[in-house]
């Protein structure tokens, strides 16, 4: 009997596990009597367009306590899907949350692992995504899918399609957790069958 190929899957967190535009609009709404929907969010830096906050410093130095003592991250809640498409990735592969984030939001980012028992014994808090060698990666972040294309050439790069972010070259979009997790399995028959 052949055993089955187990890939690495880097994982990005905010924007495809963690909807982090819901929460923190949430949060600023509640605070500051706005009326700002997720739907909102088409660039990146949208808070400081959206809101009163002038640059994204700004906005950060808000987001370290706006989880109610917490950082905003502490609070953010899952995709509908997410976590049940980790376990299922899980049961085959090896997930690797593969993040970026403040300083301040580190412990909070492990807690709020734990608390929704996000099936992986390995995380990386790093700024260069590509650092981290996986076979496939998921990501919502542009700077991020052209990094891992650049430096990961053998490796399958998923963008997670949001509206603040663009289709790129080498890149495969999907729109879904079960587009990603087909799109796993393809790689693995490819890898397997080469």
């Amino acid at each position: 009997m052949t055993q089955r190929l187990r890939l690495r899957l880097g994982i990005d967190l905010d924007g495809v596990v963690a909807d982090f535009n819901a929460g923190w609009i949430d949060r600023y709404n509640t605070q500051f009597g706005s009326d700002l929907l997720p739907e909102h969010v088409d660039i990146w830096d949208a808070p400081t367009l959206l809101t009163h906050f002038t640059d994204m410093s700004e906005f950060w130095s808000w987001a370290r306590t706006a989880g109610g003592g917490a950082s905003i991250f502490r609070v953010l809640q899952p995709y509908h899907g997410a976590i049940e498409a980790l376990d299922r990735l899980s049961r085959r592969d090896h997930v690797v949350i593969v993040t970026t984030k403040p300083r301040f939001a580190v412990h909070d980012t492990f807690e709020w692992l734990a608390e929704h028992r996000v099936p992986t014994t390995e995380v990386h808090i790093v700024d260069d995504k590509s650092e981290v060698d996986c076979d496939v990666y998921l990501d919502d972040a542009d700077h991020n899918i052209e990094a891992l294309l650049n430096a990961r050439p053998s490796s399958l790069v998923c963008r997670y399609v949001r509206p603040w972010s663009t289709s790129h070259p080498g890149a495969v979009d999907v729109n879904d957790w079960v587009e990603f997790e087909r799109e796993v399995e393809g790689f693995r028959a490819s890898a397997t069958a080469g």
